[in-house]
């Protein structure tokens, strides 16, 4: 489609089936700092047992887009394209460079992806100072009605933890004090009974304020449902969190193992990484082994910007009574490899729905499907904000 209007795409493939596509649309002044624009291509899976449809098929139905994607994030896909070929219709010229990548491997590490980008080919984003892309700018209903319009401003860092218990192995008709298995199970119940206090970034402040002004009434961030849906924006970012999700040992049922290892998701704050590793040590056993091979530190940009005005701007153009806050994002997107490159990295993927669109639960859950009102309103939105000069608003 982007050749098919007149754009030149360069194609990249990290490995077979992983590729990504890097545009550059020029702007009227092309010293201006640039804006990176970025969706992922790929999805998780899905059991089409459990799904009323077809998960691939990409039905559209009953005013939705439906199938595996559509919301995580096929939809902001959709719109950056629907942008970019109504721009080669009309001849439209952005005022600074707009870079558009559609990306692979977001739903794995991001390795075959953004961070394949980042890594090798950093010149395609040369120019470029802030970036857009996934979980934020979509409607959440506040109890009184209005529609709060969340923007990401910052995203919990993640933490690959690898417990690794050893012992003597043994029979399992005997007595064994160092069993590696009950050494690690005590590890990983201890680290998940664990209650981690509340840090309050600046981030999550400043939405638990401008929520407070709005209802008129200040927010306990210890009892969050005066807020209704949008307690989901808080609830999994006011602390650290850790999960264990992985469980390995032992070959048979009578023999007690010397090795069992446990793997934990672990989410950190902007600014609590230090409690976090220290945290989860202590809690570990002494002949437990805790490493982390994998970790990617949180992200974070200040919401006083002239780009996060633009962005509130457009949304206000479509929708006037719009409440625009900044958020912080419970998982981790693209914006971690980008922010590599200095980038300001924001979550914006315009959307709305109607009430009780139940939206968090369809994202890598079942019957996913994005309303087809929402795909036009989003487009206009980011139609907009695309057409701006931030510089404009200082």
């Amino acid at each position: 489609m982007l050749s098919e209007a007149g754009y030149t795409p360069t194609v990249l493939e990290a490995a077979a089936g992983r590729a990504s596509t890097v545009v550059r649309i020029a702007g009227a002044d092309r010293s201006a700092p640039g804006l990176l624009v970025h969706g992922h291509l790929d999805v998780v899976p899905a059991e089409a047992a459990d799904w009323s449809f077809d998960p691939f098929g990409g039905e559209v139905r009953d005013g939705a887009v439906w199938g595996r994607g559509a919301l995580d994030m096929k939809a902001m896909d959709a719109m950056m394209l629907a942008v970019a070929r109504s721009w080669a219709q009309t001849g439209f010229v952005p005022p600074r460079d707009i870079v558009l990548a559609f990306v692979a491997d977001e739903e794995d590490i991001g390795e075959l992806g953004a961070e394949f980008l980042v890594r090798q080919h950093a010149d395609l984003f040369a120019g470029v100072t802030s970036a857009i892309g996934e979980s934020g700018g979509y409607s959440v209903y506040l109890p009184d009605g209005a529609l709060l319009y969340p923007i990401a401003t910052a995203e919990r860092g993640t933490a690959r933890v690898k417990l690794t218990a050893h012992g003597p192995a043994g029979h399992g008709s005997r007595r064994n004090p160092g069993n590696a298995v009950a050494a690690l199970a005590r590890s990983v119940a201890r680290i998940a009974d664990h209650h981690w206090p509340v840090h309050l970034t600046p981030t999550v402040t400043a939405l638990l304020d401008g929520l407070g002004a709005h209802l008129g009434a200040p927010v306990d961030p210890a009892d969050l449902t005066p807020l209704g849906d949008a307690a989901r924006l808080l609830e999994n970012t006011l602390s650290n969190s850790v999960n264990p999700t992985m469980l390995s040992a032992g070959y048979k049922v009578n023999v007690i193992p010397s090795e069992a290892v446990a793997w934990l998701d672990g989410r950190v704050l902007p600014g609590a990484a230090d409690d976090f590793f220290a945290t989860v040590s202590s809690l570990v056993e002494p002949s437990v082994t805790c490493e982390v091979p994998t970790y990617t530190a949180p992200v974070s940009t200040p919401p006083d910007t002239a780009e996060f005005a633009a962005m509130a701007a457009a949304l206000r153009v479509h929708d006037p009574d719009a409440l625009v806050l900044p958020f912080c994002t419970t998982g981790g997107t693209d914006a971690k490899a980008f922010s590599e490159l200095g980038l300001a990295c924001y979550g914006f993927a315009p959307g709305r729905w109607a009430p009780g669109f139940a939206h968090w639960d369809y994202v890598h859950g079942v019957d996913e499907h994005v309303p087809i009102e929402s795909l036009a309103f989003g487009a206009g939105v980011l139609d907009t904000y695309l057409r701006t000069d931030p510089r404009e608003r200082r």
